[in-house]
């Protein structure tokens, strides 16, 4: 059986940070929304990987909601760092990256959040932020999820 905390099927996001005029985008799994007023979201970010070195510098990441046709993009997005590879580079050679809201952000996404950071804090292997949303945008619901990981043997949980 599977322990208490892989049960859930969860939508699958990319946190999009920007430092040094340089875009990473990684996976989380731990996301939720928190507050409806106002508008507010947790996000875990693992330790010691680039996005939570840009974090230090991007007041405003962007969240992305991924639809199911970004289940090629898994491995790039999750299983390799930026601080050794670009992904940016990479994913604009695939022509998978356009602007919103002057933020660079991955194509047809199911849905955006532009954040603002409220507070972080260390909690065990990943740090836990709690963001604002300052604006958001919905594109569609074929949202890739957990379950679809599962299927395609991306992940083991």
């Amino acid at each position: 059986m599977k322990r208490p905390w892989n049960l859930p099927d969860v939508p699958i996001y990319s946190l999009a940070t920007c430092g040094n005029s340089r875009v990473n985008m990684n996976l989380c799994t731990y996301v939720t929304a928190v507050s409806m007023k106002p508008k507010r979201y947790m996000v875990a970010v693992f330790q010691d990987t680039f996005s939570l070195e840009q974090l230090n510098h991007d007041s405003s990441p962007v969240l992305q909601l991924l639809g199911k046709h970004h289940l090629p993009l898994v491995n790039v997005l999750g299983k390799k760092s930026g601080k050794n590879f670009n992904k940016e580079a990479y994913l604009a050679r695939k022509d998978q990256l356009e602007l919103w809201h002057r933020h660079t952000v991955l194509k047809n996404c199911s849905a955006l959040l532009e954040l603002k950071k409220v507070w972080a804090r260390e909690a065990g292997d990943h740090t836990l932020f709690v963001f604002d949303v300052v604006r958001f945008t919905t594109n569609h619901s074929d949202v890739l999820t957990l379950n679809d990981l599962r299927k395609n043997k991306l992940v083991r949980i």
